[in-house]
Parts: C-alpha cells; structure tokens; sequence
C-alpha cells in the first residue's frame, strides 16, 4: 500500500514537473498550422500590390500596429525604394611559403530608404496567435495600384508646378535685366 501511493506520488511529482517545465513554446517554434496561408503564399492580383507582416507583443493593439506597418513599408518598398550600399574586402597574405597565413574580411552595409505616399492601403487580412503571454499578430496590406498611379500623377504635377515657378521667376529676373539693361542704353544714347 505505501509503495503504491509512493509510486502514485512520484509519478504524479514528475507530471507536475513535465507540465510546468514545458511552458509554451516560444515565437520560433510556432506550428506552421498557426500561420495563415495569405502570409506565407503572399496573394498576387493585377490591380492590388499585398505584402504580408507579422509582429509580436505583449499587447495585442501593439502587435497590430507594428505589423501594420512593417506590411505598410514592405509596399513603400515594392512602389519605391532608395538603396544605398557598400562593400569592403580586404585581404592580406603575411610570411612567406607554407609558413604563411591569409587573412581575409568582406564587409558589407546597406541602407534602404522609403519615402512614399500610399493613400488607399488598408488591411485586408489580419490574425492573432496567443503564444504564452504574447501576441502575433499577422497582417496582410492591401494597396490598390489605381491610387499608387493617382500619388505618383500628382507628385508630377506638383514638380511641374514648382519647375514652372521657379521658370517664371527666372524669366522675371531674365526680363528685369532687360529692361535694366534698356534703361542703361537710352540714358547713355
């Protein structure tokens, strides 16, 4: 009787153990079955670009809104994007013959810059995962290209109008020289 309810205790102690041990699994070991199919096969469509985010916090308007826009500049970065990058590599061989030893180091940087507009996006898609005392949240952006085409007309038309200002004020000062020049002519004739 005793050996039973030590048993019982010692198994039931080792459960305990294995259950408080086991906690919840962490961000990335999450099972493929939480993420959904729009976020790993990213839609496509003529008249759409979709890009997909997701984020993580302990508060779940948080993850919506980093997810939000990380999915925002991942469409800023598919419309327009400024890259700047550099490389350096160096290498050096020191001693000579079988004694000697070749050094070498590559290094990279690079820059992405975005500076858009992106009237008319919103969230197509949006789903939470609860994963201990976290939350992801992934986000699928729409943008319709109608309205990237309708920004970019109108940044066109603003530079022409401040091209076609800055025109007209050189062709003022242009014409003030003229006529100062004109002025000068029937003084001294």
């Amino acid at each position: 009787m005793k050996k039973n309810i030590f048993l019982t205790l010692t198994v039931l102690t080792i459960s305990l153990l294995m259950i408080s041990c086991g906690g919840s699994k962490s961000l990335s070991e999450t099972d493929t079955g939480d993420i959904p199919e729009w976020y790993l096969n990213t839609p496509t469509a003529e008249n759409y670009i979709y890009e997909a985010a997701s984020a993580t916090s302990r508060d779940m308007d948080l993850a919506l809104n980093k997810a939000e826009t990380e999915a925002r500049a991942k469409v800023g970065r598919t419309m327009e994007v400024k890259v700047n990058s550099m490389q350096k590599k160096f290498e050096e061989e020191v001693g000579e013959g079988e004694n000697s030893e070749f050094l070498s180091q590559f290094t990279q940087a690079t820059k992405v810059i975005v500076s858009t507009e992106l009237t008319g996006s919103r969230v197509k898609e949006k789903m939470f995962v609860k994963d201990g005392s976290n939350w992801r949240c992934y986000v699928l952006m729409e943008y319709p290209i109608g309205s990237a085409q309708k920004a970019f007309l109108n940044k066109i038309k603003s530079n022409d109008a401040l091209y076609t200002r800055f025109r007209s004020s050189d062709a003022m000062k242009e014409m003030e020289k003229d006529v100062e020049k004109y002025e000068e002519w029937k003084k001294n004739n």
